[in-house]
């Protein structure tokens, strides 16, 4: 892609739960190399609330249109603040992709057949992490074992607040929608991608990936950016 498409478009990354912003790191910098501005969100994952207003403030600070990308719980994020009139496209990562009213949660509610039993431990203090033990296979199983443990030993809380927050006004109803699905998740069955993405008309693509798609082959992810990039941006 060259230069002069992709400085059109800024791209706002936004991560999901029991992770942060750094695994988006060779994502951004293949990005970048590619001539694309790059804001990476730091959200609190604390309450779907504070996590909306978080990308809003990268969205505000962008310069021109926005493509926003979310990865798993990221998807209720993007799905929320993506009406912000700035954002042009909107890219899920191995992403929830909630209605008016649902949440993670209920999403959640009633996992399809054959879904691997869930790695999350009970709340602690309103706040729910992977167990540890669990975290490579289910997250990140085409991790490398070392950089899987560190992901586990540093994954931040995942809120009830954002667990249970639920969208207002589905920001994907009135944006073009591009879809990554993982095919070989452990956290958010491939099948409920699959149906999530068709729910929101998207463009999917698939690849044989864990749920830390954007870890273990971030050319992909780049490939489906810059392709809503370039779909969006004229």
């Amino acid at each position: 892609m060259s230069a002069v498409l992709s400085a059109a478009a800024t791209v706002v990354l936004v991560h999901g739960a029991f992770v942060d912003g750094s695994g988006w790191k060779d994502v951004y910098e293949k990005l970048t190399k590619d001539g694309y501005d790059v804001a990476v969100v730091q959200n609190p994952t604390t309450s779907l609330a504070d996590d909306v207003a978080a990308t809003r403030r990268a969205i505000a600070n962008a310069k021109g249109p926005v493509i926003l990308v979310g990865h798993s719980y990221g998807g209720s994020i993007i799905s929320e603040a993506g009406n912000d009139p700035k954002v042009v496209g909107l890219v899920y990562i191995a992403a929830f992709v909630p209605d008016k009213g649902e949440s993670v949660a209920s999403l959640t509610a009633n996992p399809p057949p054959g879904a691997p039993p869930s790695p999350v431990l009970p709340p602690h203090e309103g706040f729910l992490t992977i167990d540890k033990t669990k975290f490579h296979q289910a997250f990140a199983a085409d991790v490398d074992a070392r950089q899987a443990k560190f992901m586990a030993d540093s994954q931040p809380g995942w809120g009830l607040a954002a667990v249970g927050g639920a969208v207002t006004q589905p920001a994907w109803k009135s944006k073009p929608v591009w879809y990554l699905v993982a095919s070989q998740d452990g956290m958010i069955p491939p099948p409920m991608q699959r149906e999530m993405a068709k729910k929101a008309n998207a463009t999917a693509v698939e690849v044989k990936a864990s749920h830390a798609v954007m870890v273990s082959q971030p050319a992909a992810v780049v490939d489906i950016i810059e392709k809503a990039a370039k779909g969006s941006v004229k």
